[in-house]
């Protein structure tokens, strides 16, 4: 990939590859090496953006939290910085929780810390905190750019209200803008075309969608009376195939598949990489091989008619 399919993130200096590496497997499901090989691949193949959180992955046995950012802090130790782009994300963490201003600071340290930064380029709002007031969140997210701290802020998990009530505290006191919001979004989850979609075009706020794939459902690998996976967390994407659409999205993902020689999952994140106002693209990789998938994307543009099949399927 060459510099020209960087693209703009919002209204940020910010350039950004079309696959945004997720880092929850970093430190959990892909040891280190396998954490440093997944990232050397990326960065060789042209990729810049990594996002990651504080809390990942807590929800493991034995984790405390910020194992992720320590892995990446590590491979940024070695490998240099370069131009690669890194996110993260406060609110969730065992030892921060919430966006209070005593404790967005508190975790920016935490975070700068474990990652080996002087300053983050993106560091996102994780998921909103209904018991501190945004004004407050807005401005200590906002005096965290003003000390070098963070170069831009986004939001994640959000409503578009929500969204709103942020931008408004920002435009009405000059704090920094969010300039992305990053929520879930795909062929079978399409819901915020009706309200985030166009809040965020209004107001040039970049789409980084999570969940992609759908949990998995994307790639194909659960299909009707298939019987190769009921672990816990196979039940939401199994959940697809009792709608109608699952059903057909399938079959149309697979049509284009098999006449572009793709991966089945490839083919989904494209659809979702050209939707309107979205950047990147957030999706993670247990190893090489399953990356190997995913930078895909960067060479896969669909037709018009191939964008229509998907988009009447998934309708």
């Amino acid at each position: 990939m060459n510099d020209t399919s960087l693209r703009r993130l919002g209204t940020s200096d910010l350039r950004v590859s079309p696959l945004n590496l997720g880092g929850n497997v970093f430190g959990w499901t892909a040891d280190e090496t396998t954490s440093f090989a997944i990232l050397d691949a990326f960065r060789d193949s042209g990729g810049n953006f990594v996002d990651t959180a504080d809390s990942y992955s807590a929800w493991a046995e034995g984790h405390t939290g910020g194992e992720s950012e320590r892995v990446i802090g590590g491979w940024l130790a070695q490998r240099g910085h370069g131009d690669m782009v890194i996110a993260t994300k406060v609110s969730q963490h065992p030892d921060f929780r919430g966006l209070s201003a005593k404790n967005v600071k508190a975790a920016a340290e935490a975070s700068l810390g474990r990652l080996g930064l002087e300053t983050v380029d993106l560091y996102y709002a994780h998921f909103d905190d209904p018991d501190t007031p945004v004004a407050e969140s807005a401005e200590a997210f906002s005096s965290l750019v003003d000390e070098g701290k963070v170069r831009y802020v986004g939001l994640s998990n959000h409503s578009p209200d929500r969204i709103r009530e942020w931008l408004a505290a920002c435009d009405e006191n000059g704090w920094h803008r969010p300039v992305c919001v990053q929520p879930q979004y795909n062929l079978v989850e399409r819901g915020i075309e009706h309200d985030l979609v166009p809040l965020a075009q209004a107001e040039g706020l970049a789409l980084l969608p999570y969940f992609g794939l759908a949990r998995g459902f994307l790639t194909g690998k659960y299909r009707p009376g298939a019987d190769n996976d009921h672990s816990p967390r196979s039940g939401k994407a199994r959940a697809y195939l009792d709608e109608p659409r699952g059903e057909r999205v399938l079959a149309a993902l697979d049509t284009i598949a098999a006449e572009r020689s793709a991966a089945v999952s490839t083919v989904a994140l494209a659809w979702l990489v050209e939707r309107p106002g979205v950047t990147s693209v957030l999706s993670s990789a247990r190893d090489t091989e399953q990356l190997a998938g995913l930078l895909a994307l960067n060479h896969l543009r669909l037709t018009a008619e191939e964008t229509a099949l998907l988009d009447e399927a998934s309708a």
